[in-house]
């Protein structure tokens, strides 16, 4: 006899509590292997395949393309041992772990990065429930899904408020709603999400004001000029989250200085002239980076406010600023100072078309500890960019493009580029800033001077 098993929204980790369903990769009546992807959702930081650790028939799904899920939320329901399309058997249905992927203990690989935990001793049902008339509004309420607890579980788990769903106390909770004076439309008086939002719509017409006459013709009210209205989630959304927090908190500055980046050109053609792996200009600046990170450490930090302390990091975790189809996405090259540059130009192409094709995982968009911004890309030469908090720092590179510059005494056209550094004016002063961005920039005018720190 099929065992119907149902699979949650796993804990996609660095601190991730909900995603956005992009694309279903199964049907309803679809045979799954163990660990085979079922959902592409797209997190705050990366889009995820996420896999299913059992193995059987699909008997349901939940939501829709483009919804949102928090975490621990149902997404299929899978019949091991059902029979399938051919006749066979999907999976043994025996008790063992082989017949539900290792139902007793997950797969162990939900999600690349992340194991499956133990089963919880007790599961929760869902069923639909027919709309009821809500005694408190009159009105009757669409059905929506309603989770049942196991026989022997109470009904109500939120104290005397019948509600289950923590998404349903956080509306209330958000909005300022007593639980307590709503009479809930579900099973035994349970309140619905429905029950909460019609509660807060009859509120707002409530506290609406009563138009005052006049004498005079009424002035037509001031509305919001009509647009297309684009939400702020996924990727834009902790982008916006991010930007807006370190504004906020990171009292920032800039400074910014005009390079000679010829000879920094020229040792990149000869080094792309040995037949060797081809150098990038993105790593040989990160290389600049790491040397002058080594002798102005301030910058590779970050601040705790709650305990008034300025952490210097020991590792150079360094993130690069990579525009997508998606939004713009900060890759993170760990260990960046134990690595050399063909290693640098390696990492970066890795982690770029990771970005480019949207595989990268939360893992490779989190821990940095500086950050490299070649805006120059865009054709533009200066910038003042905002810190990716909590970093303390972000160096900028504008476009090289030639310019009259004086060299040896003499005007003559040289490859020039504008570099800026924007920090965090709390871990370190001007002098110190300024004196990172003059090393930085000698090393663009004089690539030897790199030699010292070989």
């Amino acid at each position: 006899m099929a065992q119907v098993l149902e699979f949650r929204l796993p804990d996609l980790g660095e601190g991730l509590t909900e995603a956005e369903i992009v694309r279903w990769l199964v049907e309803v009546g679809d045979v799954v292997a163990v660990d085979q992807p079922v959902v592409e959702v797209e997190t705050a930081k990366a889009m995820v395949d996420v896999p299913c650790p059992y193995a059987g028939v699909v008997t349901a799904r939940f939501g829709e393309e483009g919804s949102e899920l928090p975490v621990g939320s149902p997404l299929i329901t899978v019949a091991v041992g059902a029979a399938t399309p051919d006749g066979s058997t999907a999976a043994p249905d025996d008790g063992s772990p082989e017949a539900s992927g290792g139902s007793a203990g997950g797969s162990g690989n939900v999600l690349v990065g992340y194991g499956t935990s133990e089963a919880p001793a007790r599961r929760r049902r869902v069923r639909p429930t027919p709309a009821a008339p809500a005694a408190a509004n009159g009105r009757s309420v669409p059905a929506e899904p309603v989770e049942e607890p196991e026989a022997g579980a109470p009904a109500v788990v939120d104290g005397p408020v019948p509600v289950i769903s923590p998404l349903v106390r956080r509306l209330a909770r958000e909005n300022g709603l007593d639980l307590k004076e709503l009479t809930g439309s579900g099973r035994d008086g349970l309140i619905l999400r429905a029950d909460v939002e019609y509660a807060l719509r009859a509120a707002a017409v409530q506290t609406r004001p009563a138009p005052v006459p006049s004498a005079t013709p009424a002035t037509a009210p001031a509305t919001t000029p009509a647009g297309t209205r684009v939400p702020l989630k996924g990727i834009r959304g902790a982008v916006a989250d991010k930007l807006s927090r370190s504004r906020t908190e990171i009292p920032d500055a800039t400074c910014w200085v005009d390079a000679d980046a010829t000879e920094l050109m020229r040792a990149r053609a000869a080094m792309n002239a040995t037949g060797a792996p081809k150098i990038s200009l993105l790593a040989l600046l990160a290389r600049i980076c790491t040397a002058a990170l080594a002798r102005f450490p301030e910058l590779n930090s970050t601040v705790d406010m709650a305990a008034r302390e300025i952490v210097r990091l020991d590792a150079v975790h360094l993130g690069f600023a990579a525009q997508t189809e998606r939004g713009l996405v900060v890759p993170v090259v760990k260990d960046a100072h134990a690595r050399d540059t063909e290693a640098l130009s390696a990492e970066f192409a890795r982690l770029t078309e990771a970005a480019r094709t949207g595989s990268l995982t939360p893992a490779e968009l989190t821990g940095g500890t500086f950050t490299l911004n070649n805006y120059g890309v865009f054709g533009v030469d200066g910038s003042t960019p905002i810190i990716n908090h909590p970093e303390a720092a972000m160096l900028g590179v504008g476009r090289i493009v030639p310019k009259p510059w004086v060299h040896e005494g003499e005007l003559a056209v040289r490859q020039v580029v504008q570099l800026s550094l924007t920090f965090d004016h709390r871990v370190c002063d001007g002098g110190t800033a300024g004196g990172f961005l003059r090393y930085v920039a000698d090393c663009v005018e004089q690539p030897a001077v790199l030699l010292r720190t070989l």
